[in-house]
């Protein structure tokens, strides 16, 4: 199967979290894993806020991103999918960068993985909705 990972995912790649374990089953998996290049920014914001706050060391955070390009994911130029990001966006008054990851898996014909309980809440009950799983359902299916 093919999942596009959002930064909330690999997140728990880099750092101790909540699932984390669920996440590395996701990346162990052989599955084919798609992101667009926009989670690396994300992935940098979300450990500079980790840092920020306490929750990790400054230094912990650095050696984290350092890891980033060992993902595992093919990725994928966001500038392919800024229009369809935008449109999805506008029709489900929904942030642009959430739906870079929609419509990249609209694109490939993969399914999008989030940690992210607000963005599926906001997707379910529209057309998109079999298009964007929980890294909990993940675990559920597998």
């Amino acid at each position: 199967m093919r999942f596009v990972v959002d930064a909330s995912v690999a997140v728990k790649w880099l750092v101790a979290e909540e699932d984390a374990d669920i996440a590395d089953r996701l990346a162990a998996s052989g599955q084919e894993l798609h992101a667009p290049r926009l989670m690396a920014s994300e992935a940098a914001n979300a450990l500079w806020r980790k840092a920020r706050t306490g929750q990790i060391e400054r230094a912990e955070a650095g050696a984290a991103m350092a890891l980033l390009t060992d993902m595992p994911v093919r990725w994928h130029d966001d500038e392919t999918v800024g229009a369809d990001a935008l449109r999805l966006a506008l029709a489900l008054d929904h942030a642009v960068y959430d739906c870079v990851y929609l419509a990249l898996a609209h694109r490939i014909g993969a399914t999008v993985v989030t940690a992210d309980r607000r963005f599926v809440t906001a997707v379910a009950p529209t057309e998109h909705g079999e298009t964007v799983m929980t890294l909990a359902d993940y675990a559920e299916t597998r």
